[in-house]
């Protein structure tokens, strides 16, 4: 029995995803992040990607400026109505003049107490189109490949402001090349109707995730209720390669604590789709678990493909734990 349990060959780990970046250590999508998520191990690295006024793609997480940079200190008075600075505007020059910060709460105190202080450094927006030159340059220096992991933020939204991001988006992948390794790409979007478009009219090349987040959120018109319904996947059959359900959709706890996992990662195997939830933090770790390893451990039996992170060295360190075998993609 010892010696077949020996020569048993070990599970594939899920692929690590590096949340915007090595986020739990530096401000999130600097460069700086990002190359220390290459370093880590990561296997792919994320781009959250919104459009400035003069229609070029820069790599932020939301649409807004002012809880993640000095925009408001430079810029006094651009604020729209809501008070909110919105990257779309602002040129491309004057992003470049901002520093990034560590995230900042409604208060102006750190979401994140314990993450990087911020200093003399400054920190710049990058583009994506630098952003993807950037990686491409790791991999080729190392010769470790890491893919990427592109979100298109708020497609509606933009179609609003005047511009279609999804194209820029295809258009700026194009000419950095990633086309041509189409595996190594995954494109996400919260919006189903974008991912349907993004399938039928703009036939992206990529594989695409459809991400779930709670309705209560605002993140798009797609009912994520329907969508975690059972059946409400089928929807997305023939549509997308996975989704990106919010890690809390994946159990209920027990009134005794224990952690019960909902169907949702069967379901979605049964359709032939990956499932990549986000987001693992060993700070903020989700309720029912002690432990980075122990989210681990359990992401690994319920055969979960992927988990985003924002500290990629434990998350890759937790697999190897395990002693699974090289991350499928």
């Amino acid at each position: 029995m010892h010696s077949a349990a020996r020569s048993r060959t070990p599970a594939p780990r899920p692929i690590t995803i590096a949340h915007r970046g090595a986020s739990g250590y530096l401000p999130e999508h600097s460069l700086p992040a990002k190359a220390l998520a290459h370093g880590m191990g990561a296997e792919f690295l994320e781009q959250d990607v919104v459009a400035t006024r003069d229609n070029h793609c820069v790599v932020l997480h939301d649409i807004h400026l002012d809880r993640v940079s000095d925009v408001s200190d430079l810029f006094p008075g651009r604020g729209r109505e809501d008070g909110r600075y919105y990257a779309r505007d602002f040129t491309l020059a004057e992003l470049k003049s901002l520093t990034l910060t560590e995230r900042v709460g409604e208060d102006g105190a750190p979401v994140f107490p314990g993450r990087y202080p911020g200093g003399a450094t400054p920190l710049a927006i990058p583009t994506l189109a630098e952003e993807l030159e950037f990686i491409a340059g790791l991999n080729l220096s190392t010769g470790r490949q890491a893919g990427i992991y592109p979100e298109i933020k708020k497609p509606a939204w933009h179609q609003g402001e005047g511009v279609d991001l999804s194209v820029l988006v295809i258009e700026t992948l194009a000419h950095g090349g990633w086309a041509a390794t189409p595996d190594q790409v995954w494109l996400q979007c919260f919006d189903l109707n974008e991912n349907i478009r993004l399938r039928n009219e703009l036939k992206a090349p990529y594989k695409l995730v459809q991400l779930i987040a709670d309705d209560s959120w605002g993140e798009s018109s797609t009912v994520y209720a329907d969508l975690l319904a059972p059946g409400g996947l089928t929807q997305l059959k023939g549509i997308v390669h996975g989704i990106g359900p919010w890690l809390p959709q994946l159990y209920e706890l027990a009134p005794d604590g224990t952690v019960m996992a909902t169907p949702l990662i069967e379901e979605a195997h049964a359709l032939g789709l990956q499932v990549h939830p986000y987001t693992l933090r060993a700070d903020a770790l989700p309720e029912g678990f002690a432990s980075l390893q122990s989210v681990a451990n359990w992401l690994v039996s319920l055969d979960c493909d992927g988990i985003f992170t924002d500290f990629p060295d434990q998350t890759v360190a937790a697999f190897d734990a395990l002693g699974l075998a090289p991350a499928r993609s």
